[in-house]
């Protein structure tokens, strides 16, 4: 498949997509196919040990996650009522990763992940929710959070944090690319994985925030970050 292209002269500056309240563009990329700017990692194990390799890189025109060191690469903007298309792949062995929206302080749970809401990559289970350091609401909350009746759900740690999607069966086969679009609308998240609705939650705690990719065991090419604002 022929490396994704961006065309040069439809990026504007991420400054301009800060308020998407003022924004009345069309779909803007998050990344311009050449380097990180705009982003930021986060890679806690690099606190102790400055020396140790990147997380995150460019390769190809793509944005690539190598898996570790753990962490994450977060936006430098926050953004509120978006669509996000993100195109992925797992190109070597399936793995973990994950998008978070709405994503603010960081290392809030395990002094690894920042408060967010996470849209789940991990082979086999897109579009799960995982709640860290804020919270969703999902019809049928008892069957859909796995530690079911009378546990507590919220966003730390010891809490029900998981919400299941609601189709496994939405991925393309391994190396072939997924198409995820999450749309954020006030205190709703909706997300489809390769056309198919497979998860949406309403009352969130938060409504806005930076993005983030995670760095979480396995490598993971993202050939398309785009984002529309939302009227």
């Amino acid at each position: 498949m022929k490396t994704y292209q961006l065309i040069a002269t439809a990026l504007l500056p991420l400054a301009a997509l800060a308020d998407h309240h003022e924004s009345s563009g069309g779909a803007k990329s998050l990344f311009n196919g050449k380097d990180l700017a705009g982003w930021h990692a986060d890679v806690p194990a690099k606190d102790k040990n400055k020396d140790l390799g990147p997380s995150f890189v460019v390769r190809d025109g793509m944005i690539v996650s190598l898996g570790v060191p753990r962490g994450h690469l977060i936006t430098d903007a926050s953004y509120s009522d978006y669509k996000l298309v993100v195109e992925y792949r797992f190109p070597g062995k399936p793995g973990n990763c994950g998008v978070l929206v709405h994503t603010s302080k960081p290392r809030v749970l395990y002094e690894m992940f920042p408060a967010s809401i996470e849209v789940q990559m991990n082979s086999g289970h897109a579009g799960d929710f995982w709640c860290i350091g804020e919270n969703i609401e999902v019809p049928d909350m008892e069957k859909r959070r796995p530690r079911g009746k009378n546990q507590k759900w919220g966003g730390n740690k010891g809490d029900s944090r998981r919400i299941l999607n609601l189709t496994d069966d939405s991925e393309k086969p391994l190396g072939e690319w997924n198409t995820m679009v999450i749309e954020c609308r006030g205190k709703e998240v909706k997300v489809h994985v390769n056309g198919d609705l497979v998860n949406h939650g309403t009352n969130c705690t938060v409504d806005k925030g930076q993005i983030a990719l995670q760095a979480e065991g396995a490598e993971v090419e993202f050939r398309k970050l785009e984002l529309t604002p939302l009227e």
